[in-house]
């Protein structure tokens, strides 16, 4: 490891703790890595106590594993729900705990495992993170995810480099991504977050009543509920800490109103969706529920997830992001949507966020229901844009204004 990579290495980890998601004095910070992840998360850990953290609390991952589990456990076990799990996380949460999450995975992990497993355990899983999953979407506590890369990964994204040097390039791009790379990275982020609130308060001024998307393969328009609000990069949580939830982040986003999406939608870039890569489908909507899916590459696990529960026949999000964004430009695909949602405006089967409506975060699920916000167990972002793309936004009288052309802000 040479010094300049441990210096880059270092710097990540302290841009998490303390923009990610802030850590403050007496708090605990849970964090959950892949043991590919081992030396960013011993460099989190430390990072964060030298920041005040009471306790800084790791959950271990690791791919092999996983797989085993799924190529060799007995059918029921994918049946039984981690209440264990779950109950340990709330109560972590409730108590003011940050959470800090790093996706290294091998897109392909679970591919040639029979669906009904992988299905099973998204559903008792699901279940039983609701109300976590509640509490993240309502910014009830500070969350960040990042990523790091594993061999397996880093391999399906530069397959034409020789293997050791797969890893190395992984992590270059990720650095530039997060802006480690920069002189200030922390300064840098402030910056970038005041830009993308630029756009997110403009979006909010004009209030439009629903978004017309044109692209080839998509004709899609999409109704926002009353009170929604844009959003974008930075939070703020129960205890009034900001955090940023993603790094790296290009988007700004709000919460569709779950019966008002129509038309049909083409994806642009492939989804790595419980181990499986998903690719070239279309999605067709009538009053906002999910009639008709096709798929060139992995079409039953796409049915698979619009099955979880009612609630992923539905969308619940639609997200802006510039073609021109520094992701996209860098034209690597990742096969991950933490970085691939970044280089392309995209969409979320399943729940939408509570914060994106106004005094959402104080309501409960099934106001939150009553005002048009989708209610699911899963949220799995799929990516739609292009350079190709148009989006319109239609004013409460009627009127079509631009504010994408050609794949870019209008504005």
């Amino acid at each position: 490891m040479s010094e300049k990579f441990q210096q880059l290495l270092s710097s990540y980890a302290e841009l998490v703790v303390k923009i990610g998601v802030n850590i403050h004095k007496g708090q605990t910070l849970v964090v959950n890595g892949s043991i590919d992840a081992a030396d960013l998360v011993r460099l989190i850990v430390k990072k964060a106590y030298e920041a005040g953290a009471y306790l800084v609390k790791v959950n271990w991952t690791d791919d092999t594993v996983s797989r085993m589990r799924y190529d060799l456990a007995a059918d029921e076990s994918f049946l039984e729900e981690p209440k264990w799990y779950a109950g340990e996380m709330l109560e972590l949460v409730e108590k003011g705990a940050a959470v800090i999450s790093i996706v290294s995975s091998d897109p392909d992990l679970l591919k040639g495992i029979p669906q009904d497993r992988i299905v099973n355990y998204q559903k008792t899983y699901g279940k039983a993170m609701a109300k976590y999953r509640q509490y993240l979407q309502s910014d009830k506590f500070s969350w960040c995810v990042i990523a790091a890369p594993s061999k397996n990964w880093a391999a399906k994204v530069f397959p034409e480099l020789p293997e050791e040097e797969q890893v190395a390039k992984l992590w270059d791009a990720i650095f530039k991504t997060v802006r480690v790379d920069q002189a200030d990275p922390i300064t840098a982020w402030e910056g970038h977050v005041r830009s993308l609130n630029s756009k997110s308060d403009y979006l909010n001024a004009k209030k439009y009543k629903k978004l017309h998307y044109l692209a080839p393969g998509t004709d899609l328009t999409i109704e926002l509920p009353e009170g929604h609000i844009w959003v974008a990069a930075d939070s703020i949580d129960e205890r009034g800490h900001s955090f940023v939830a993603n790094m790296p982040t290009e988007e700004v986003f709000t919460a569709p109103l779950a019966g008002g999406v129509n038309g049909k939608v083409s994806s642009t870039k492939p989804l790595s969706y419980g181990g499986n890569i998903i690719d070239g489908f279309t999605l067709t909507f009538e009053n906002g529920r999910i009639v008709n899916v096709s798929a060139a590459q992995g079409e039953e696990t796409l049915k698979g997830l619009v099955e979880i529960d009612e609630g992923s026949h539905y969308l619940g999000e639609v997200a802006l992001v510039p073609h021109r964004s520094p992701i996209s430009e860098s034209n690597i695909l990742y096969y991950n949507t933490l970085f691939d949602e970044n280089a392309s405006n995209h969409l979320a089967i399943g729940s939408a966020y509570a914060f994106c409506l106004t005094d959402g975060k104080k309501l409960s699920q099934d106001e939150l229901k009553a005002k048009g916000l989708n209610t699911s167990i899963t949220h799995v972002d799929f990516m739609i844009g292009s350079g190709e793309m148009d989006i319109f936004g239609v004013t409460a009288e009627g009127v079509e204004e631009p504010v994408f052309k050609q794949g870019n802000w209008a504005f």
